[in-house]
């Protein structure tokens, strides 16, 4: 059997104000040629299909058009909710859908498969939705469920306790952080408020393949335990991180191979670093006019409608920031004391400049400016 891991969707997310519906929609297409290219028997979704509980009108055509595609691409679907997503949303109309797409949203359905034949017998594909330990424990009596980690091995343990009943290669989709995963900062939200919950590695033993969702970058933490990450880059933190999804291949005995397949970037990212006259001129940064750019200037002093000026390069630039390439050592002296040190008025204005310009006082043409107001206030001050 030929299993497509993907997750992370995050349909209706936007990039610095950005909508990448029209991009994901592109990839997601890919990802449909890829399927059928491949002839890929079952596609996995693990969680995060939206990006809210509450998504705009325009996302729903986005999924309901794909998970079509993958069907009518001769695929069947599970798809799994994860903490970005709305069960209640996400699931409503699972009863409905064609019967070759299954979401899996009701946490009372852990431990009950989506089973798939192939020639080799069943393969038993058990979805776990997200699963907020403070709103399902009530749904187990007598378990403990503080934590994810608690919560996420109960749902295994009842996999395995069911699956010991069945029999045969068996593959479960969940969404979470495992131990010993490299996240990307500003990226992946906690999964609960205040911390991070790690669920370990032991938790997920027993099933032939593992297929992750959360972590937005590729990630192997074993042979059998994966994240296939987001299929677009949502972050400049992701810059460089292929894109793509996992490949199983499962025989009569189990995991026989896993390869990677990469999808399409619509835009690439990149961070470019230099003075602002030297982003704007320099032609080491010909080339990234359609990037998505991440500049940081470097001039000692902030420049002025810096995004107006990059963007006539870079129409695509995101964002901006400064980040001067020398800052003034702290040589112990405060600023108000710097301030009654001053000698004049053109000091004290000296001594300013100084302090918001990370060490960089008035230039000689500040400088004249500076005397010319100073002494036109002294002749009005004169003449009162």
């Amino acid at each position: 059997m030929r299993i497509l891991h993907t997750s992370d969707w995050h349909i209706g997310r936007s990039f610095h104000g950005h909508s990448t519906l029209d991009a994901l929609g592109s990839v997601l297409e890919a990802l449909v040629t890829q399927v059928r290219e491949h002839a890929v028997d079952v596609v996995i979704v693990a969680g995060d299909v939206f990006d809210s509980a509450a998504p705009s009108a325009a996302c729903y055509p986005v999924l309901s058009s794909t998970l079509a595609a993958l069907a009518d691409a001769g695929a069947r679907v599970v798809v799994t909710s994860g903490n970005h997503d709305s069960a209640a949303r996400l699931g409503f109309q699972s009863a409905l859908l064609r019967k070759e797409i299954t979401v899996v949203t009701d946490p009372r359905s852990v431990g009950t498969p989506v089973t798939v034949d192939d020639e080799d017998g069943p393969v038993h594909i058990y979805g776990i939705p997200y699963l907020e330990p403070a709103i399902v424990r009530h749904l187990w009596d007598g378990v403990e469920l503080r934590s994810q980690a608690q919560t996420m091995q109960h749902a295994l343990d009842l996999v395995r306790a069911d699956l010991g009943e069945r029999g045969g290669r068996s593959v479960v989709a969940a969404h979470c952080f495992a131990a010993g995963v490299d996240a990307t900062p500003g990226v992946e939200r906690e999964i609960r408020q205040g911390g991070l919950d790690v669920v370990p590695l032991p938790a997920f033993d027993g099933p032939d393949y593992v297929a992750l969702g959360h972590i937005h970058g590729r990630q192997q933490l074993s042979d059998r335990v994966r994240y296939a990450g987001a299929p677009v880059h949502y972050s400049f933190g992701e810059a460089g991180k292929p894109r793509g999804s996992w490949l199983v291949d499962l025989d009569a005995e189990g995991l026989a191979d896993v390869t990677w397949l990469d999808l399409p970037v619509p835009r690439p990212l990149v961070t470019l670093r230099a003075r602002l006259d030297e982003l704007l001129t320099d032609e080491r940064f010909a080339g990234h006019d359609e990037h998505w750019v991440r500049a940081e200037y470097t001039d000692s002093t902030p420049q002025p409608d810096p995004m107006r000026r990059l963007q006539s390069r870079f129409p695509w630039c995101a964002t901006v920031v400064h980040l001067p390439a020398e800052t003034q050592a702290d040589d112990g002296a405060g600023y108000a004391r710097r301030v009654r040190a001053a000698r004049d008025d053109a000091e004290i204005v000296d001594t300013f400049l100084a302090h918001v310009r990370e060490g960089e006082g008035a230039s000689e043409a500040e400088r004249a400016l500076i005397r010319d107001v100073l002494d036109a206030r002294s002749v009005a001050e004169a003449n009162a």
